[in-house]
């Protein structure tokens, strides 16, 4: 059986005080795992006196899995996969699948026969702005043997030496990190993926060209020489549009370094124009792209990002668009839940856009996250699923089962605020996602009455006044349960910071539409509401002031719009019975005067 299942099995027993015996005791439970192609007589005993049916008919990484509690006396475990990741994603399925009571691990019965509806499933850590920690990328790998997720692309942008020094060696500091994290890949079935940008300078022609090209061997060969059978060379977000020219060295690598070792997976690239809108796919082909794919070598991988640089989501007919150009060597690689053109905001919201279709034209996605390692395992979590099961694919269930994997004790209170996290917009880029779903349309009712009769609708009014409680109260327990997930409470504070305001705020604003012809409650409730928008401020001054885009905003899309255009109306109304006072909101930010 394969080492890294059976390593992987004994730990899980061992978290859970189970012990391994020496020898078959009937009384116990009997865990039987290999391959389909091992001669393992128990496991093949017991596939036939169960009425198993093998792993031989599945796709690789696929496995079945079968807990039978009735045979014999303590039960029988039963995992074989097609391969060795196969059986070793059969062991993380059954890690899922126990379930604890009174310090007991307890197995329901089971069958099942599973398979990846993707083969290349993962990340490409390609974002602007700070690179993953050490830390985070461990973290992140080892989630991904979890979750059966199979590829990390290494590619962040500002890296210094993945772009802007790409000729240049990595310190042996960063190559002892390198080595690390290529052996917690291998331990956990996944691909580490060595990428190079070498677009924004390298030379193609004479001696500087040939001195390039050898310099982009060199680094990939120390790469090679720590176990690395995977590499990517990116010529993406970059002036140069010379398609041949670029085909051309990435095909001379593909046969001179790829090929010539013949144990490299095949190569993989981005091109320049890497949207379909860019290329020109439904309408005029555009000439870097018809050059391009038409020079590069059939067996390199193209990825490609959707109709824009960040769609709304990937359907079956750009597909098709793009493979009519590139054929069937295309990947998607996917800028959600990335947001590197949006850093004041997160993207905590459920995976959506993916259409179910695509399991039938394309064999590789993979995602691009945000630069909070810990938090983006919410949208990880998701696209895990949809890769792995695309027809039962759901989209809000994967949700609340990655809010769940990462605050089991405080799952409600972490969907609170994801719901209100989601949306990253506005932005040049024009993405968008669904944001605080539930009270969205009690939101709109509340204005609509307020604004066009002056008076409140009472049943939108108290489930508005009940969320505003649930937003204060959900910030206030996760700002407590640091412990939990410490680098999920260090990624997202900022962000619950203003979330905790934004309630207040809200709650502020509601007892000034009840209190307009009352001055004494109104002018409290007007300060408050008055005080909290400069708090607002305050947080969105200090914190994440590095990003290219600084500052902290939550629940931007409709709570704080909703909350702004309430309290401008409650102190018009009141301006009109017995005051003179300011009503219009104070912004995240001063407006600063050209």
């Amino acid at each position: 059986a394969d080492a890294d299942a059976v390593s992987d099995l004994k730990g899980f027993l061992s978290e859970n005080g189970i012990t391994v015996n020496e020898q078959a005791d009937e009384a116990d439970t009997t865990i039987i795992l290999g391959e389909s192609d091992d001669e393992i007589p128990a496991l093949d005993q017991a596939k036939e006196r169960l009425g198993i049916e093998g792993a031989d008919s599945l796709a690789e990484e696929g496995y079945v899995l079968s807990v039978r509690p009735e045979d014999s006396e303590g039960g029988t475990v039963v995992i074989e996969g097609k391969d060795g990741d196969g059986t070793f994603y059969g062991v993380q399925t059954l890690r899922q699948l126990a379930d604890e009571s009174e310090g007991n691990v307890i197995l329901a019965a089971a069958d099942i026969k599973d398979e990846p509806s993707m083969s290349v499933r993962g990340t490409i850590e390609g974002f602007y702005g700070n690179p993953w920690s050490h830390e985070d990328r461990i973290s992140q790998i080892e989630f991904y043997g979890d979750m059966k997720m199979n590829t990390y692309i290494y590619a962040p942008k500002d890296d210094p030496y993945h772009r802007e020094q790409w000729r240049e060696p990595y310190p042996e500091s960063e190559m002892e990190r390198m080595q690390e994290l290529i052996d917690v890949s291998d331990r956990n079935k996944v691909d580490f993926v060595f990428a190079l940008s070498p677009g924004i300078d390298i030379q193609f022609d004479g001696s500087a060209g040939e001195s390039d090209y050898q310099a982009l061997v060199s680094k990939c060969q120390s790469l090679y020489d720590m176990g690395v059978r995977s590499f990517a060379i990116f010529f993406d977000d970059i002036s140069n549009k010379d398609g041949i020219k670029q085909a051309e060295l990435l095909n001379r690598f593909n046969e001179e370094f790829i090929q010539a070792k013949g144990d490299i997976k095949p190569l993989i690239t981005v091109p320049t124009e890497y949207d379909s809108n860019a290329m020109g796919v439904a309408s005029t082909i555009s000439t870097y792209t018809e050059e391009f794919a038409g020079t590069l070598d059939p067996s390199i991988k193209v990825l490609w990002t959707g109709t824009a640089v960040v769609p709304e989501g990937i359907d079956v007919s750009n597909a098709q668009q793009v493979k009519s150009v590139y054929g069937d060597r295309m990947g998607i690689w996917w800028n959600y839940p990335c947001t590197d053109y949006i850093q004041n905001k997160l993207g905590l919201g459920p995976v959506y856009g993916l259409d179910k279709g695509l399991e039938d034209e394309v064999d590789f996605l993979v995602l691009n996250p945000m630069e909070h390692a810990e938090a983006s395992k919410i949208a990880l979590y998701g696209v895990a699923d949809y890769t792995w099961n695309m027809a039962d694919y759901d989209s809000r269930a994967s949700w609340k089962y990655a809010l769940k994997a990462l605050m089991p004790l405080h799952a409600d209170y972490l969907e609170t605020f994801a719901a209100h996290n989601s949306d990253q917009g506005p932005s040049g880029l024009e993405f968008r996602r669904e944001e605080s779903v539930s009270i969205q349309s009690a939101l709109s009712k509340l204005l609509e009455s307020y604004r066009k009769e002056q008076k409140k609708d009472s049943t939108s009014y108290g489930e508005v006044a009940k969320e505003c409680r649930r937003i204060v109260a959900s910030a206030n327990v996760l700002l407590a349960s640091e412990k939990e997930n410490p680098a999920l409470y260090k990624e997202i504070k900022p962000w619950l910071l203003q979330f905790k305001l934004v309630g207040e705020y809200g709650g502020e604003v509601l007892d000034m539409m009840e209190s307009f012809q009352m001055k004494e409650c109104f002018m409290r409730s007007y300060e408050q509401a008055r005080a909290l928008q400069i708090l607002m401020r305050e947080v969105n001054d200090t914190y994440n002031r590095t990003a290219s885009h600084p500052g902290i905003k939550s629940g931007s899309r409709y709570l704080r719009p909703s909350f702004d255009a309430l309290f401008e109306l409650a102190t018009e109304h009141f301006n009109k019975i017995c005051g003179n006072l300011d009503a219009k909101p104070l912004p995240w930010e001063e407006v600063k005067k050209q």
